[in-house]
């Protein structure tokens, strides 16, 4: 809700860089790399955040970032989280996020904003969270459904297909997903669960499909 993203070194944990986007009202929420560049989603507004990446990773400055305006089929709904999870389109060309609120694939042209849905017949991502792609297969968390959807999408991400979905009772509203290890790895957020300093939080892996 800072409207801010910052980057850390993940040996020592110092904060190498930070970067102000916007100010409320704002949901800086999900990220993800590419070869030249970092997009960033934020839930309270329909744009994405660019920071260019330079030769071997380099930084770009504090005011180095682009605000890219999402248009086309993408439309903002309510105040609630709209945009959340983001990654790329298997053929590397395009960005695909997930609105929360609509349950509704996008794929985004990176260099316009221009969006159009993604095709996945008979099938609505509620309460879609982290994405994670794995070749033409993309896991989509669905966070308060305590499931991960199983997609097999075409190269060029316009369309796919559900294949099956991920649960495990060990889940309490995961939010996002990453691989290690031959697994897929997921925080439980427990959004039910009313945080006290001794509140356990937990990470589940499960196999990927």
């Amino acid at each position: 809700t800072a409207g801010d993203a910052r980057v850390l070194d993940t040996r020592t944990g110092e904060v190498l860089a930070r970067y102000q986007f916007a100010t409320a009202p704002t949901f800086v929420n999900d990220v993800v790399l590419t070869r030249d560049a970092a997009y960033v989603t934020d839930s309270n507004r329909p744009v994405l955040y660019r920071l260019p990446l330079g030769r071997g990773g380099a930084l770009p400055p504090a005011d180095g970032f682009t605000t890219i305006a999402l248009t086309g089929a993408y439309e903002q709904v309510g105040t609630g989280v709209n945009l959340n999870g983001i990654a790329t389109t298997p053929d590397g060309r395009a960005l695909i996020v997930v609105q929360s609120n609509t349950g509704t694939l996008f794929r985004v042209d990176p260099v316009t904003g221009a969006t159009t849905v993604v095709a996945v017949p008979g099938y609505t991502f509620t309460n879609g969270d982290g994405l994670l792609l794995l070749g033409r297969t993309l896991y989509v968390v669905q966070n308060s459904l305590n499931q991960i959807a199983v997609v097999t999408l075409n190269r060029a991400g316009t369309a796919g297909t559900v294949t099956g979905t991920i649960t495990d009772p060990n889940f309490d509203v995961p939010t996002t997903v990453a691989k290690a290890l031959g697994r897929l790895y997921l925080p439980n957020a427990r959004f039910t669960t009313p945080p006290t300093p001794t509140t356990p939080y937990t990470a589940v892996a499960v196999r990927a499909r």
